[in-house]
């Protein structure tokens, strides 16, 4: 049997930064589904799965542009949307204007190191839309096998968790990711292990009448099976309710 250096601590004596214990908030009912506090944690990962044409990406751009009004440092990192498709999203949401883009079509030859070097910037929050989209440029262009390329990103990601980039941020990733033909989340046990929390965005029903709304299924920081609904309005706002809304989109 190997010998190892076992390193056994007492909880007493581990040490936090204690910005790690503020959480970042969006200034509406959303924070209270997002943790026990209101918000999300620095150093978190939040996974998201949702129904076509939920509204998943309009969502999340809502929350990181809220984060963003609270004086925070965002980024969106975009593979699905190129710039066309988000001059659409900002025209009816003016309130994603200043949000910061990184596109990964920009970077087809070199998104390796692209995604290292921004991130290495350092953020508070930052958006990957989406999880499969960056994974699979990468495995392109490494040749690596899914596994490794999967290792790869989670490591990227517990890196910058821990504040190890050029601002010493502790970032909170929120990360949207495919699912299986049965509607559940699609990826490894690592992926589910390494969360903080795990949403899903889905339909109430079916056809024009169908409600929107947000669950989470895991959260280490908050309450799970609470639906808070939301609706896309024509007005360039996403609206919030625990009751059901009516969708004027």
């Amino acid at each position: 049997m190997k010998d190892i250096n076992l390193k056994l601590v007492k909880m007493e004596d581990i040490k936090f930064n204690e910005d790690l214990f503020i959480p970042i908030k969006t200034k509406t009912i959303v924070d209270t589904v997002l943790s026990t506090e209101g918000g999300i944690f620095p150093g978190t990962n939040t996974v998201v799965i949702g129904d076509p044409g939920v509204g998943k990406s309009t969502v999340l751009l809502d929350w990181i542009a809220d984060f963003q009004k609270q004086g925070k440092k965002v980024l969106f990192v975009s593979g699905e949307m190129n710039e066309i498709d988000l001059y659409g999203y900002v025209k009816r949401f003016p309130k994603f204007a200043k949000l910061p883009i990184m596109f990964m079509g920009d970077y087809s030859d070199c998104p390796k190191e692209a995604i290292e070097q921004v991130f290495d910037q350092g953020y508070d929050v930052v958006l990957v839309d989406s999880w499969a989209e960056v994974t699979s440029m990468v495995q392109d262009q490494m040749g690596w096998a899914r596994k490794k390329v999967e290792s790869w990103l989670l490591d990227l990601l517990d890196k910058n968790n821990k504040g190890e980039n050029q601002s010493n941020k502790n970032t909170a990733f929120i990360c949207i990711q495919q699912m299986t033909k049965a509607g559940e989340f699609a990826g490894s046990n690592r992926i589910k292990h390494m969360t903080t929390a795990m949403a899903q965005l889905r339909f109430d029903g079916r056809g024009y009448d169908a409600e929107r709304y947000i669950e989470f299924s895991k959260n280490r920081r908050g309450g799970v099976g609470e639906k808070i609904y939301f609706s896309l309005s024509r007005g360039g706002k996403v609206d919030y309710s625990f009751e059901t809304v009516e969708d004027d989109s």
